[in-house]
Order: structure tokens, then C-alpha cells, then sequence
């Protein structure tokens, strides 16, 4: 059964699936970084844990560390969706509109697991036309549109809130937030207009994304804006 996104998902981002019982209690589902993973397919097939999983095998040039053959990683994901524990699949938008990710968006439809397309900017915000376009594509790939961008001003972090406001009051599925410093209470606010997933280490020591909140830290912040 494909995670569900109508309300939303707190996920702890991982490396190590054994850090999952520590997650439990303020974490809704798991994000587990394959592409920072020794053996992540075998560690997959070993979880034993409650929460379910969001597989991202991040390649190098969408900031990740996979830095092999790009038909690999995408195999790689087409196997973690064999896995029962892995109810969603991160794929770079870059790689849906190219359509090397055709067979690993088919797969996860015929396995009813679910998908984030996923785009990411580590320089600046774009204007609101272009993360419009780009949200509004990734939802026509996958069951979430996913924007990351880097802020630095207050006005690029109203920019996204008001596009991610804009594109879930007309029904579209998306998950934002603004990297940096001058961003980092997006993570806390997006929610409230509307973005469906966050993302949050356990410890803080290990955030995978600049101006990421600890795992408890979000959660607090989350449930008190509700």
C-alpha cells in the first residue's frame, strides 16, 4: 500500500535503518538515503522496523552521493519498490522529464507505491513563474511535486510559501521548503500552506540538507502551528 500524503508526512531523514526506533515517536514514515548507504538494498530487505519507508537514491548531481552509473540508481530504486516496507520512491524530476525514470515511475504504479518527483536549487530561489512550472510538472509525474530551493532573503521565503500556498489551494499535491539559513523556518511553516512532507535527522549532527530542524525540533514547531 502506497503512502498517503492527504495530511502531513514528518519524515526522519536516514542513512542507517537501525536509527528508526528512535524516530518512532515524533516521525510519521522514514526517509532512507540509499545514495548515503553502504549496502542499501540489502539494509531494505533486513528493516524490521514500524514506519514506513520513502526510498531516495540521490545522485550527485541533485546533491546526493551517488556518483556511479545513473541506470544503476535507477535500478537500484526499481528494487527497493519490491520491498514491502518501501511505501514511497523519490525521483528527480530532472530524470522524469528526460524519461530515464520511465520504467522506475511504471513499476512503482504497478506496485502501488507512491512517488515524489523531486527538484532541487542549491544556488538561489527561482522567480514564482518558474517554481510554479516546476511544482505544477513534478505533480504530473508523481503522486507529490517536491521543491527545494536556497533563500537568501525573507522575500525568497515568501515567494515559495506563496507558491506552495497558490498550488495546494488548487488541489495539487506538494512538498516545499527553502535550504539555508535565511530559510529554515519554512521547514516549520510550509506545512501550514500547505506542504505535505517534512524532513528532519534524528540528531542534528547528521542533517542532510542545509538549515534542516532536528527531527523533535520539527515536530514541536509543526504541531504547534497547526
Amino acid at each position: 500500500m502506497s503512502m498517503e500524503f492527504d495530511s502531513f508526512v514528518l519524515t526522519a531523514a536516514v542513512a542507517d535503518l537501525t536509527e528508526e526506533p528512535a524516530a518512532r515517536e515524533h516521525a510519521d514514515a522514514v526517509e532512507f538515503r540509499m545514495d548515503l548507504a553502504d549496502e542499501p538494498l540489502s539494509a531494505l530487505e533486513a528493516y524490521d522496523g514500524e514506519l514506513p519507508i520513502l526510498a531516495t537514491n540521490r545522485p550527485a548531481w541533485e546533491g546526493g552521493e551517488w556518483d556511479g552509473d545513473d541506470a544503476d540508481r535507477l535500478e537500484a530504486l526499481v528494487e527497493a519498490t519490491g520491498i514491502d516496507a518501501v511505501d514511497a520512491i523519490d525521483v528527480e524530476l530532472e530524470s522524469c522529464r528526460s524519461g530515464d525514470a520511465d520504467g522506475v515511475l511504471e513499476t512503482a504504479r504497478e506496485r502501488d507505491v507512491a512517488v515524489v518527483a523531486s527538484a532541487h536549487d542549491f544556488e538561489a530561489t527561482p522567480d514564482e513563474i518558474e517554481m510554479i512550472e516546476t511544482l505544477t510538472d513534478a505533480c504530473e509525474y508523481a503522486d507529490v511535486g517536491k521543491l527545494a530551493v536556497t533563500a537568501e532573503t525573507r522575500a525568497d521565503t515568501l515567494a515559495v510559501l506563496a507558491v506552495t500556498h497558490l498550488l495546494s489551494s488548487d488541489g495539487e499535491t506538494v512538498a516545499t521548503m527553502a535550504m539555508g539559513e535565511a530559510g529554515s523556518h519554512t521547514r516549520a511553516v510550509a506545512p501550514v500552506y500547505g506542504s505535505k512532507i517534512g524532513y528532519a535527522p534524528v540528531d542534528p549532527a547528521e542533517a542532510t540538507a542545509p538549515g534542516q530542524y532536528d527531527l523533535e525540533t520539527l515536530s514541536r514547531l509543526v504541531s504547534e502551528l497547526e
